[in-house]
This record gives C-alpha cells, structure tokens and sequence, in this order.
C-alpha cells in the first residue's frame, strides 16, 4: 500500500513539474529598409477613339514611383504594369495592354545602370538595387480596346503595382 501512495505520490510530483512549465514569447518587429512612394499619379491620355495611353505625347502622364533604399544588395524592386482595369464602364471586347518599366531619375550614378541589367517578364520588370539611395521608375501603360471600336465614357483606372522584395 505504501508502495502505491509513494508511486502516486512520485507521479502528481511529476506532473506537477511538467505542468508549471512555460513557453515565454521572444517578439521583434524588423522595419523595412527599403520605401516605396508615389512620386506622380498616372494618368490616361485618349488620344484616338480606341487607345487609352500614360505617353504624354497621347496627352498622358506617366507615373513615377521612388524606392528609397538605405541597404546596398538586400532588395530588388518589382514592378507590374497594369493587364486589367481596376474600375471601368462595361467593356464587351478585348484590351489589348502593353507596359513598360525604366530608370527615370537617381541619386548615385552607379544606379543608371539598372536598365541595363532588369529583367522583363510578361507585365512585370525586376531590377536589382545594388546601390543605396533613391531611385524613381516610370512606368508607361497603353490599353488598346477591340480593332478600332470605340471605349465607352466614363472613368477608367487601371493600377502599377510596385513591390521591394528582401533577397
């Protein structure tokens, strides 16, 4: 009998040790070092019955977007131009979209050859962002509906998505 009581005795002990364990929470909070902000909107130019176009010599404007990166070799910005619009009137034929990403301004030298080595596949340019500092890209968008039909009025907003991926 004694033999059981110490037996139960050993086991709550046991148990009593395993349930005060605790598992304690370590929480850290990493701040990118890498920003993204609108420099210009974009806006479409309609410069024929069937064309919407950022081009401003289709009376558009081209959006521009900065990357401000303060890690040389840690990012890559990733770039898409539009393939759909966001809001539009009812469109009842295709769009046909063509977009294009580059280097518009920068603030080391070395940044300009960004163009030289992106990468472009279907709507989207990545481009390495070996140096630190500021870098702005523009990006063009031409939405051309049906084979010479006319867009139907109203507003059209199509969207750049711009991403800062960490390597």
């Amino acid at each position: 009998m004694h033999k059981k009581i110490l037996g139960f005795v050993g086991l709550m002990i046991a148990l009593t040790i395993t349930a005060t364990a605790s598992e304690v929470p370590i929480i850290g909070t990493v701040a990118s070092k890498c920003i993204i902000t609108t420099d210009t909107t974009g806006i479409y130019g309609n410069p024929t019955i069937d064309k919407l176009s950022t081009a401003p010599a289709d009376g558009g404007v081209m959006p521009v977007i900065r990357y401000d990166v303060f890690a040389a070799n840690a990012y890559k910005a990733v770039i898409s131009t539009p393939i759909s619009f966001s809001t539009s009137p009812t469109l009842s034929d295709t769009v046909d979209w063509v977009g294009d990403t580059s280097v518009s301004r920068v603030s080391v030298a070395g940044m300009s050859a960004y163009d030289t080595n992106k990468r472009v596949y279907n709507n989207t340019t990545e481009f390495d962002l070996t140096f630190a500092g500021s870098t702005w890209f523009k990006s063009s968008s031409t939405a051309t509906y049906g084979v010479g039909k006319a867009l139907p009025g109203g507003t059209y907003r199509a969207v750049v998505v711009a991403e800062c991926i960490a390597l």
